[in-house]
């Protein structure tokens, strides 16, 4: 399943056309599903929680012996390796601050692959959305930054997440884009054709 229907893909192409054509920057829109499979994750937890089986069965000797606990640790580590997968149990043992980097490293490995930082001026923006990690960053070239600070997005940055939050990634795009747009056109107004970038919904599922 997409995670986002074509005419939703469509709208968001739409509204980056019409800003470019305000604009000398090159907008780029990237969408994740998720920013990396933590499949470390639940090994790393099935193993601490295996490893201090011993010390729990210590107060209670009588209850095994060692190549029964031995047996008992695998068995343990084996079903919470499996229970950890489930995404909805996941999501609760990866740490907010290590979703957040691995979505951070994701938008500047794309901000490069899509060549934002090769546009004409240094224009490039990205807008970075991954979903699962409810992460919205916006990155701008040399050419934006030079004219309007980086914490001047993080307003916007803000209701995108919200809105991502909510399950309205779409509107919030558009919202997200619109927003920008009306900063863009006011320090770099168009002066020039062009469409060095594409302007479609870069989705990576």
């Amino acid at each position: 399943m997409a995670l986002l229907n074509q005419q939703e893909q469509s709208q968001v192409a739409e509204t980056i056309t019409n800003i470019e054509r305000q604009t000398d920057a090159e907008l780029v829109t990237v969408l994740a599903r998720q920013a990396d499979d933590y499949t470390y994750i639940p090994l790393l937890w099935a193993s601490v929680l295996a490893l201090l089986l011993p010390s729990a069965v210590n107060y209670f000797p009588q209850w095994l012996n060692v190549h029964q606990l031995i047996l008992c640790q695998w068995g343990v580590f084996i079903l919470l390796a499996i229970l950890f997968r489930l995404p909805k149990i996941q999501t609760r043992l990866i740490p907010r601050a290590v979703r957040h980097w691995r979505a951070s490293n994701l938008a500047r490995r794309q901000f490069l692959e899509q060549n934002l930082h090769h546009t004409h001026g240094e224009t490039g923006m990205l807008i970075f959305v991954s979903e699962a990690e409810r992460y919205v960053e916006i990155l701008v070239d040399r050419g934006i930054s030079a004219k309007i600070p980086d914490s001047h997005w993080q307003a916007i940055v803000s209701l995108f997440t919200a809105r991502v939050a909510k399950g309205e990634t779409a509107q919030g795009f558009i919202e997200c884009i619109e927003a920008c747009g009306k900063e863009l056109q006011r320090e770099l107004p168009a002066s020039r054709e062009k469409n060095e970038l594409p302007n479609h919904l870069i989705i990576l599922d």
